[in-house]
């Protein structure tokens, strides 16, 4: 692996710097994917099934792993599995269904997408049931248990289909509880961070139980910022000074500043530029005033909220 990495409570080494695939359309997301793996030294690849684009990430793992251009063993991919499949039963099918849309015979890392189980459209369907709901407009939920998905996860590393195990958007209470009759311990918790939104108390106690954080919209996901009157994290006055200190560029500075806070970051792009760019991070480290000019950049202000979509107050 080129990136440095993180040692995983299940012992895997776990690159600092990944590819986020989320909003990639199909066609770039492939592209990206293998621009990242062959030109631009990422070991790290983030997807997950209800991104609706792990058949196109698997044909450019075909090539990049077929042609020999990289050794599969040296990518670390992670993907999640989706709010439909929470059902003990259905746990198995789905990640057997992501590893043949990527093409792989293993998962570095799979993760709980969110704590709710949603109600799928039909037997077999592991991608639909967003925003599925009833007649009175509210989510149909199913009535299955944290503590049920994860026997099945568990399951999951005992068969040989998956190395590590974790959760995506879990609090802190969600956390106590999970921990209170896990046989594997989370190794991973993924969730939103960056200087608006920095959630240093959570992460502070999930380092005290040896469970790794890994942070997603680390550039503050523009595409959201209506919800906070446009709000653009990359414009912020303050991180453009102290870019202009390092003659690097905003995105390159928030992207250490996770890496400094020795948390795993995954920024998404599918411009082979951009993505360049953002691993271009290790040749620099932040002052400690400027982590802490930084810090007090923390407006509380989460990009991602599922309330809309759900109707249900999960981080409230």
């Amino acid at each position: 692996m080129n990136s440095p990495t993180i040692k995983l409570n299940s012992g895997y080494q776990m690159p600092v710097l990944g590819l986020g695939t989320w909003k990639s359309p199909p066609d770039k997301a492939s592209q990206a994917v293998e621009y990242a793996l062959t030109q631009a030294d990422y070991d790290h690849i983030d997807c997950a099934a209800i991104y609706r684009n792990e058949k196109e990430i698997g044909e450019a793992f075909a090539r990049v792993f077929g042609g020999g251009k990289r050794q599969r063993e040296d990518v670390f991919v992670t993907s999640k599995l989706w709010d439909v499949a929470h059902a003990p039963e259905d746990v198995l099918s789905a990640c057997k269904n992501t590893l043949s849309d990527l093409q792989l015979d293993y998962l570095d890392l799979y993760l709980m997408h969110w704590g709710i189980a949603e109600k799928k459209e039909q037997p077999g369907d592991f991608l639909h049931g967003q925003g599925t709901v009833d007649a009175s407009g509210k989510l149909c939920t199913e009535k299955v248990s944290v503590r049920d998905t994860w026997g099945a996860m568990q399951e999951l590393i005992k068969i040989g289909l998956v190395r590590s195990i974790g959760v995506a958007n879990f609090t802190g209470a969600m956390m106590v509880d999970l921990l209170s009759y896990t046989e594997i311990q989370p190794a991973v918790n993924q969730i939103e961070c960056h200087p608006y939104h920095q959630q240093a108390r959570l992460i502070e106690f999930l380092k005290n139980q040896g469970i790794t954080v890994t942070s997603y919209s680390p550039l503050g996901t523009p595409e959201n910022a209506k919800r906070h009157g446009d709000v653009i994290l990359l414009e912020d006055t303050v991180l453009k000074q102290i870019a202009q200190k390092y003659n690097k560029s905003v995105a390159q500075i928030l992207i250490r500043w996770a890496i400094e806070r020795n948390t795993i970051v995954i920024p998404k792009s599918v411009t082979p530029e951009h993505i360049k760019s953002n691993a271009e991070i290790f040749d620099f480290q932040l002052s400690t005033n400027d982590m802490e000019a930084i810090k007090g950049l923390e407006k509380k202000m989460r990009f991602v909220d599922p309330f809309g979509r759900l109707g249900i107050p999960y981080f409230d």
